[in-house]
């Protein structure tokens, strides 16, 4: 059963610090926090910061989402130089931030932007290495859904360790997948998710149900998948929510979090009469 709602410290919000960010969210009842650990500077409240101040706040960060460009271009580890395996390195690096902070999961994308370089043998090899570093440190990785098919079964299909998964991204999988994704094949792997909403038209992070995913099919299709995790939101203060204070935003976040889970209980007791 889903035992929580949880919800995105997200640096990308518009016009707000990330202290009001994390008080807004603290504010609107959420107890569970993911955090964006993408290696950049930020003047007022930096990530290591974000972190103490979450857990000052009494917020549980359950997994970090780390960074896919600039410092950890993601790209680089499939092509043939150094610098894929600078990336690596840099990576391993964040898990030991991540495991003296007591943070057992990590998010991390397989790919940036819309071209990457196809999967390879010499990426598998540098993931490998990059999950055994993870093991040691009792790190779990669940590896994210991002614009591209094909680089989760490659990575998953090849790699058959226990700390290994995915980020189910329902708003990527909408706008970017037309909603295909082949769940059965990650059934009992996924290990967190990311619920936002769009039209198609671009990865837009809005609010579930101010977009055109079918809620009822996805939350479907997480509990025949054995998905057991938190109701976690991925959303953005932008566009027409600068409308409002962020304080009303996240308190209809968490409003939005608490109907899908109660969706998602419906469909486990319907579940439950069907048998």
């Amino acid at each position: 059963m889903i035992n929580n709602i949880a919800v995105c410290v997200n640096n990308g919000n518009k016009n707000v610090t990330a202290k009001e960010t994390i008080d807004a969210i603290y504010n609107a009842g959420f107890k569970n926090v993911f955090i964006q650990y993408y290696n950049k500077y930020i003047e007022e409240l930096s990530e290591i910061e974000q972190i103490n101040y979450c857990k000052e706040l009494g917020l549980n960060i359950i997994f970090s989402h780390l960074g896919y460009k600039n410092l950890r271009n993601i790209n680089a580890i499939w092509l043939e130089d150094e610098n894929g395996e600078k990336v690596i390195d840099g990576y391993i690096e964040d898990f030991k931030v991540m495991k003296e902070n007591n943070i057992d999961l990590v998010v991390m994308h397989l790919t940036s932007g819309n071209e990457p370089p196809m999967y390879n043998e010499i990426g598998l090899k540098r993931i490998k290495r990059l999950v055994k570093s993870a093991k040691e440190l009792e790190i779990k990785i669940a590896f994210e859904n991002t614009k591209k098919q094909g680089y989760l079964e490659y990575i998953l299909g090849n790699i058959k360790e226990d700390n290994v998964g995915i980020c189910y991204d329902a708003g990527h999988c909408h706008a970017h997948f037309n909603d295909k994704f082949n769940y059965e094949f990650f059934k009992d792997r996924i290990f967190t998710v990311h619920l936002h909403d769009n039209d198609k038209s671009d990865d837009l992070h809005l609010l579930p149900f101010d977009g055109t995913i079918e809620w009822n099919n996805v939350l479907t299709k997480l509990k025949e998948n054995n998905y057991t995790g938190p109701i976690t939101l991925e959303l953005c203060y932008r566009y027409d929510y600068l409308n409002q204070p962020i304080e009303e935003f996240y308190k209809e976040g968490y409003n939005r979090g608490i109907k899908l889970e109660e969706i998602y209980k419906s469909i486990e007791t319907r579940r439950i009469k069907e048998t």
